[in-house]
């Protein structure tokens, strides 16, 4: 898939399929929003309406409040690509984000998913 097609896709039809993979790791919602809101600054209203408006990934992480200094301490492999590697700068918050979710859904602490 090209970037352009993943940057056009919307968040609010992601955002489902990230919390299912956590509800099947008996993971929570309120834990995949935690780690949303921390990764892009937005706070819990901030989150509801971007899904609400049913922003595309381009839009959604343009309008985030201030992507998280502890970003970079993300690594490790999404989809077969080292994310710490990937240069276009949206596919990388992107992959992050993909990360931490695994990351969630593999039944790591949220101390060590949020790089506390």
């Amino acid at each position: 898939m090209s970037n352009d097609r993943v940057f056009a896709m919307k968040f609010a039809k992601v955002y489902p399929l990230y919390v299912q993979k956590a509800e099947r790791k008996n993971r929570t919602q309120k834990e995949v929003d935690q780690i949303i809101c921390w990764l892009t600054g937005f706070d819990q209203a901030g989150l509801e309406q971007q899904i609400e408006q049913e922003n595309d990934f381009k839009t959604f992480f343009a309008q985030a409040p201030e992507f998280h200094p502890n970003s970079t301490l993300i690594k490790g492999v999404v989809c077969g690509i080292r994310v710490e590697e990937v240069e276009d700068p949206l596919m990388q918050k992107i992959r992050y984000l993909d990360k931490l979710i695994d990351e969630l859904a593999k039944g790591k602490s949220m101390e060590k998913i949020l790089r506390q």
